[in-house]
């Protein structure tokens, strides 16, 4: 051996080995609060408590039989279908608050024209992305409200 091992290189070891550590680590938690966009739900004790409220209205809307596609443009606009058994809902009137997944970009506010057959197409573009889509439909006293995962 040409050389001895002092206490300088242990030293000079393991502070490049924390120093390593602590920069992925402060590196890794930058990246996680900067990209988190909020919370889920305000209270999560009073979210479970409505759960079963939730639920029953999931099973009264689904007793009405309503069906419910979206499909997006090659231009970036939404295409909402929405029919009854085998009739389309003609005379609806469709809003959508659009929520991007992690909150990076701010929520929007959709309007929808009719194409007509029980077709609607939203009035402006989502960017690029996937998008939560919170949709809701208005016909006299009927109502659907749905929530879509839009890639």
């Amino acid at each position: 051996m040409t050389g001895t091992f002092t206490g300088r290189h242990i030293t000079l070891i393991l502070v490049a080995f924390f120093g390593v550590v602590m920069a992925v680590n402060f590196t890794m938690a930058y990246f996680a609060s900067a990209t988190f966009g909020g919370t889920v739900v305000d209270n999560s004790y009073v979210a479970s408590q409505q759960f079963n409220g939730w639920l029953e209205k999931a099973r009264a809307e689904k007793a009405l039989g309503w069906s419910l596609d979206t499909v997006r443009t090659p231009d970036h606009h939404v295409i909402v279908s929405i029919a009854q058994g085998a009739a389309p809902l003609p005379f609806a009137t469709v809003t959508a608050l659009a929520r991007h997944p992690l909150g990076r970009l701010p929520e929007r506010t959709l309007a929808f024209r009719a194409l007509g057959g029980g077709r609607y197409e939203s009035l402006d573009a989502l960017p690029a992305g996937r998008w939560i889509l919170h949709l809701r439909a208005v016909q006299g006293r009927w109502q659907i409200n749905r929530i879509v995962d839009l890639q």
